[in-house]
């Protein structure tokens, strides 16, 4: 695993840990893990464990659509990124 890789990985396991912690904090109290978290943040954990599924399996990096490579600096502000800027530009 390169250094972006291990970079990427330690920054989503830490979102993911704040986000898990929110919602366990509330949890105790309503008995349902996700039950405060908003869809918003449900799908940024989503993202993120997609994310560390993909450093894990060897994906990191790789454009979810064409397979070309996912800037540096792009997998650097938005580790959890599927799609290469060109990819990523279609579909707005």
């Amino acid at each position: 695993m390169d250094m972006l890789a291990r970079e990427a990985q330690e920054a989503l396991r830490q979102r993911s840990l704040r986000l898990r912690a929110r919602a366990q904090a509330s949890a105790d109290e309503l008995e349902a893990e996700d039950a405060t978290l908003t869809d918003s943040e449900r799908r940024e954990l989503r993202a993120i464990d997609e994310a560390l599924a993909r450093i894990a399996g060897g994906d990191f990096g790789r454009c979810a659509r064409c397979g070309g490579a996912i800037g540096r600096h792009r997998l650097r502000a938005i580790p959890e990124a599927r799609h290469c800027m060109t990819c990523a530009a279609e579909d707005r």
